[in-house]
């Protein structure tokens, strides 16, 4: 992965001036030592905050370290005002967490009250219109607390990538996609660029990649990644020319942001004057963590880059497609899942091969009717189709409202070992209570039809980025007995 930040932990401790400072100091030389155990890098701040000249000093500290994800650790009940002036100055994710009482055997010098001083910082937090991540249950002993700093890390990621992105769009939203063209206002107000520009302007840098010095190279990877799934050599070249085009691009319009991913126009008219679809392309692409999203799905690709930062690995975006059909259920001897559990996730061949459990070069069947009918396929083709590799699955998107108002949904399952025996890049989804979740959220909040997938259950992550973000309004899929707001209870 080449398109995302690296997290470099830093933690804090604070201590109130009428508690011990040795035993704030004490409990995080604990987890810190937990963490090296736990394989764990973060860097101690020598400083402990006590008061308001401390926090300056450990923000120097922070900064003089590189540190870019902070953990303020209440090794006792803490001064809650220096602690919430340490969140509010430092430029990164922030995590509050508390030292628990050790031992019933020193409870009155050793006892440190962090329990009842997390209820302080994060009324502080508040004032501060803060919104810092705090564990489920942000009070724990050293090893615990470890394990929590663990969860932040991906969360760190999130918020880090999503700071300095940038999305290259190219062309406008496909007629009958209207879904897909929300207002790009509120990603603004999370501090992503955005740079549109014209189908045209992409034709203009793929005809200009013409005889770059990397194409054969490319070319040569894709031959090599492709391997007996090559069933149109002669396509490399374009691709290979296309794939340089969008690289070097990205390189020159970066700008101020240091990660960039891209939305773009990919039908109807891209096949005539390309000559190919760009399927194949895109999957390579977004694995090395740089989604290009279909479509011009500006919100689909954050949430499939979103999707790659929690994890790590490559994301796609998929279509949730279609039902899978009774007699295949049967066949397949699936008796764990409700058939209402289940859905196929398809797009025409936009996941990264590391994705998919087995994989070929083709042409697109959907746009070959459209565009090439009764005729061999020539420029339909280009995709890269089989079966995504079954495993865990987090399905996630982040949306605007037509009023610019962002929320977003977040459901884990897993894609079943089982063939789909359809086209495309395809797999079979079950997540419990998908019916549910498909009629109370996917219908009644009007999301679109793109989701992305990460591969992992990384639910937990993703809810709490949210939350840091300020998106309030999160669904997930409800089990069975608790309602949705207008779910007939009859």
């Amino acid at each position: 992965m080449t398109n995302v930040p690296s997290v470099k932990l830093g933690i804090v401790a604070v201590s109130r001036d009428c508690f011990p400072i040795e035993l704030s100091r004490k409990r995080r030389d604990a987890v810190v030592a937990e963490c090296a155990k736990k394989k764990i890098d973060i860097v101690c701040i020598n400083t402990v905050i006590e008061n308001e000249k401390d926090t300056m000093k450990a923000l120097a500290e922070l900064q003089q370290q590189g540190v870019n994800a902070v953990v303020i650790y209440l090794g006792n009940f803490g001064p809650e005002g220096p602690l919430s002036l340490l969140a509010q100055k430092f430029d990164g994710p922030v995590m509050a967490c508390a030292a628990a009482e050790e031992t019933g055997k020193d409870l009155i010098g050793g006892r440190g009250d962090a329990y009842c001083g997390m209820l302080n910082a994060s009324y502080n937090f508040s004032l501060r219109h803060l919104r810092p991540y705090i564990p489920e249950y942000p009070v724990g002993i050293p090893s615990e607390i470890a394990d929590m700093i663990a969860d932040f890390v991906p969360i760190s990621r999130i918020i880090l990538g999503l700071k300095k992105l940038k999305v290259f769009a190219f062309g406008p939203r496909p007629q009958d996609f209207l879904a897909c063209n929300a207002p790009i206002k509120a990603l603004y107000d999370l501090g992503i660029e955005i740079m549109e520009n014209s189908e045209l302007d992409l034709y203009d840098i793929f005809k200009s990649a013409a005889g770059h010095k990397d194409i054969d190279a490319v070319a040569s990877d894709m031959a090599k990644e492709l391997n007996r799934g090559n069933k149109y050599p002669d396509m490399l070249k374009k691709l290979a020319q296309f794939e340089v085009a969008l690289l070097d691009f990205y390189e020159k319009n970066l700008g101020a942001s240091s990660y960039g991913i891209f939305a773009n126009k990919c039908w109807p008219s891209f096949e005539k004057y390309f000559g190919f679809v760009p399927c194949y392309v895109n999957s390579r692409l977004a694995g090395r963590g740089i989604p290009v999203s279909c479509e011009v799905d500006i919100y689909g690709t954050v949430s499939e880059y979103m999707a790659t930062l929690a994890t790590m690995f490559p994301a796609t975006l998929l279509d949730i497609n279609n039902t899978v059909p009774y007699d295949l259920i049967k066949e397949a001897g699936i008796t764990n899942y409700k058939p209402t559990d289940m859905f196929m996730g398809f797009h025409c061949g936009n996941t990264a091969t590391s994705c998919m459990a087995n994989y070929s070069m083709k042409y697109q069947l959907i746009m070959h009717r459209l565009m090439e009918p009764g005729k061999d396929p020539d420029i339909t083709r280009g995709t890269l189709e089989g079966t995504i590799k079954p495993g865990d699955v987090t399905v996630f998107r982040l949306q605007s409202t037509a009023g610019t108002e962002l929320r977003s949904y977040i459901a884990e399952g897993e894609v079943l070992n089982v063939d789909p025996k359809s086209f495309g890049a395809i797999g079979i989804f079950a997540i419990k209570e998908m019916g549910r979740f498909y009629r109370h959220v996917l219908i009644e909040k009007n999301y679109p039809h793109h989701s992305a997938i990460a591969f992992a259950h990384v639910g937990r992550a993703i809810f709490a980025a949210m939350k840091m973000l300020g998106i309030d309004d999160v669904s997930f899929n409800r089990p069975a007995g608790f309602l949705y707001p207008n779910e007939n209870p009859f």
